[in-house]
C-alpha cells in the first residue's frame, strides 16, 4: 500500500502489466488482441496495439526482466518528476518507441512485437538524467556500471543489434524508447540538464 501512496501511477502500471501478462500466459487469445502487428497498424487496423503490446510479455523471463528493471527505477522516478509527468512519459513512450517498428515492418505480415521494453528503457534513461553517477547492476555482470557509461554503450549496442541481430528481440523499441526518455525528461523537467551537469562536476 505504501507504494500506491508514494508512486500511484507506477504502481498501477506494474500491477496491470503483471496481471495482463499472466492472463496471456494462460489465454493465448489475448496475444492476438494486444500484440503489435505493424502490417495491420500501418493500414489503420488494431492501432491501439501500439499501447497494449506493452502490457503483455512472451514468457516468464521476459516479464521478470522488464518488471525487475521497472521496479528498480520507476517508483523513484515518479517521485522525482511527478506522477502526471511519469504517466505521460510511460504511455507516450509506448507509442513512440513502436512507431519505427511499424514503419520498418509495415510490409511484413508475419512480424509481431510485444513487451514493455521500450517504455522501461525510457524510465531507465530518464532516471540517468537525474542520477548519472548511479551504479547500475546489469545481469550477468557482477559489478555496478556507472549510469553515464552504461547509457552510451546501451544505445550503441541497440543500434548495432537492430541492424545485425537475428534474436527476435525488438531492439528498435529499446533504442527509441531510451531516446524518448531522454528527450521527454529534458522538455518536461525544468532544470534537469543543469542538475545533470552539476552532479557530474561537483
Amino acid at each position: 500500500m505504501e507504494y500506491f501512496n508514494i508512486a500511484p501511477v507506477a504502481s498501477l502500471i506494474f500491477v496491470f502489466t503483471v496481471i495482463t501478462s499472466l492472463y496471456a500466459f494462460y489465454d493465448n487469445t489475448l496475444y492476438g488482441k494486444f500484440m503489435l502487428h505493424p502490417y495491420s497498424v500501418s493500414r489503420g487496423h488494431k492501432v491501439w496495439t501500439v499501447i497494449t503490446n506493452g502490457f503483455i510479455h512472451a514468457d516468464w523471463m521476459h516479464l521478470i526482466f522488464n518488471m525487475f528493471t521497472f521496479v528498480a527505477f520507476a517508483f523513484t522516478l515518479e517521485r522525482l518528476m511527478g506522477s502526471w509527468q511519469f504517466g505521460l512519459l510511460y504511455f507516450l513512450t509506448l507509442i513512440l518507441s513502436d512507431l519505427p517498428t511499424v514503419f520498418r515492418y509495415k510490409h511484413n505480415f508475419n512480424y509481431n512485437s510485444l513487451g514493455a521494453s521500450g517504455a522501461v528503457s525510457a524510465v531507465l534513461f530518464s532516471y540517468i538524467l537525474f542520477n548519472p553517477l548511479a551504479k547500475l547492476l546489469i545481469f550477468p555482470i557482477p559489478f555496478g556500471i556507472p549510469a553515464l557509461v552504461f547509457g552510451p554503450l546501451y544505445l550503441i549496442y541497440c543500434a548495432y543489434a537492430s541492424r545485425n541481430a537475428r534474436d527476435g528481440i525488438n531492439h528498435d523499441a529499446h533504442f527509441y524508447g531510451a531516446l524518448t526518455g531522454l528527450i521527454f525528461t529534458i522538455l518536461f523537467v525544468p532544470g534537469i540538464l543543469q542538475n545533470f551537469i552539476t552532479i557530474l562536476f561537483r
